[in-house]
């Protein structure tokens, strides 16, 4: 399958562009001339020089599907509402328009588990049908970028599936995120500092979510039809300390988990987890 991707130079793309050429696939990726992939990659995608808000005449020909994983401002502390809506919103919206003037049909659009937001307090299980209450800026851009993809497929007819992805992790994820920071300490014998860990995740190694991405390349509902909302995740809910502590002994650390060493970030969510009928 001919693929376009946004986001090949990034920590879930990078893993995509490996496993996707493995897999026979033919990638062509956008990325900006200063953007160097998150991971070592085996074989090369055919790279096209730019950004998201660039004019791209002929580039889409014979492309089978376009797959959408980049993001802006992922990690805290975020851009401002402006530069989110504009990178998380309006470039991609665009490019993905000129996609569908050259002939593209087939869209994969990854969205996020925070654009549910405040409704993540209120419902246990979060399933394709809860409301999207975003409360920060990252998570209302990609909420607002879904709203606008899903529309566009229902107005244009096309072939979408949105993605919304859980907590991934794994090789190549940003340094400042838990995982790689318990992994640099365990590595180094250091103590590693948390906080009490209580919040619950659905936690997904990159792996897997590069598999169920692949995957859904040619899928649609149960029914076949279009456009689709599913969920990237395991629909098993975990403590972060008990995730913390699983890798801990996993990589045989010798210092301690200083769990409760540091204060919850401001407005954090507690409880995030996916519904096992919204995992495909």
């Amino acid at each position: 399958m001919k693929i376009f991707l946004t986001g090949g130079t990034g920590f879930i793309g990078s893993h995509f562009i490996n496993h996707a050429i493995k897999m026979g696939h033919e990638v062509t990726s956008l990325r900006r001339t200063d953007s160097k992939p998150r991971l070592i990659l085996k074989s090369q995608p055919t790279w096209i020089e730019g950004s998201m808000d660039g004019s791209y005449d002929g580039i889409f020909k014979d492309i089978e599907v376009f797959v959408h994983l980049a993001a802006h401002s992922v990690n805290y502390p975020y851009d401002s509402l402006e530069n989110c809506m504009y990178w998380n919103l309006n470039a991609p919206l665009r490019l993905a328009k000129q996609a569908v003037e050259q002939g593209v049909k087939r869209f994969v659009i990854a969205g996020s588990c925070f654009e549910y937001g405040k409704s993540a307090e209120r419902f246990p299980e979060l399933n394709v049908n809860s409301p999207l209450e975003p409360d920060n800026n990252y998570s209302i851009s990609k909420a607002a970028s879904s709203v606008a993809f899903l529309g566009l497929a229902y107005q244009l007819g096309l072939k979408l599936s949105l993605l919304r992805i859980f907590q991934v992790y794994g090789a190549g994820e940003h340094e400042s995120r838990l995982w790689p920071s318990l992994k640099k300490a365990a590595r180094e014998g250091a103590d590693f500092c948390m906080t009490s860990g209580e919040q619950v995740r659905d936690f997904i190694s990159v792996e897997n979510t590069v598999e169920l991405l692949l995957k859904d390349l040619g899928g649609g509902g149960v029914d076949g039809s279009y456009p689709v909302v599913k969920h990237v995740a395991t629909g098993i809910p975990q403590r972060t300390i008990d995730f913390a502590n699983y890798w801990w002994k996993e990589w045989g650390a010798t210092g301690k988990i200083i769990a409760g060493a540091l204060p919850y970030r401001d407005k954090e969510m507690m409880r995030i987890i996916s519904s096992s009928e919204s995992i495909f």
